[in-house]
């Protein structure tokens, strides 16, 4: 018991940083939403919002050293810049012209957009058991986004390219650390 309690409190720092992240997410999202159904708030004004208070957020970071920069190539780090713009430009149409829930439920579809691209242009082979976990989210992504009481091509549209770009996005990222 006592190991337990000490391997917690030594990983407070991440516990805390996660939860930090989802209930930012969170309020990003439901803040966004309400800024596009009460205040009709332009899209790529609000994108570029975004973009400052990620560059204002890093450089905080990097002088208080959570981080410390890495130099790279720029032919190494463009696919990661352009799919990064990419996935906040997306993500922001699809919420601006989805419901929340639909907006939410369809960034559920990342991780098995990034099993299909890290299978296919990596050959990375994953376990029976962790593809057959991919039908269900799939499903339940698809009979929400029909059934929707909002559907619209637009916002599917919009949302399944900000699931691509997110996911290339995510796998882009990982192979630059290495």
């Amino acid at each position: 018991m006592a190991y337990r309690i000490s391997n917690i409190v030594s990983n407070s720092r991440i516990v805390t940083g996660l939860v930090a992240n989802l209930l930012s997410s969170i309020c990003i999202v439901f803040i966004n939403k309400w800024i596009y159904v009460h205040y009709g708030f332009p899209n790529m004004s609000l994108t570029l919002i975004h973009f400052v208070v990620t560059w204002l957020g890093l450089y905080v970071c990097q002088k208080l050293d959570v981080f410390a920069p890495k130099r790279l190539q720029p032919t190494k780090i463009i696919l990661l810049a352009l799919s990064f713009c990419g996935f906040v430009v997306f993500t922001n149409l699809s919420l601006q012209n989805n419901t929340i829930g639909t907006y939410q439920l369809a960034k559920a579809m990342t991780t098995p957009v990034i099993i299909v691209i890290q299978t296919a242009y990596y050959k990375k082979t994953f376990s029976t058991k962790i593809k057959l976990t991919l039908i269900p989210i799939t499903l339940g992504v698809l009979l929400n986004s029909y059934y929707d009481v909002k559907f619209n091509f637009l916002g599917i549209l919009f949302a399944t390219l900000g699931v691509f770009v997110t996911s290339l996005y995510q796998v882009v990222s990982g192979e630059v650390k290495h």
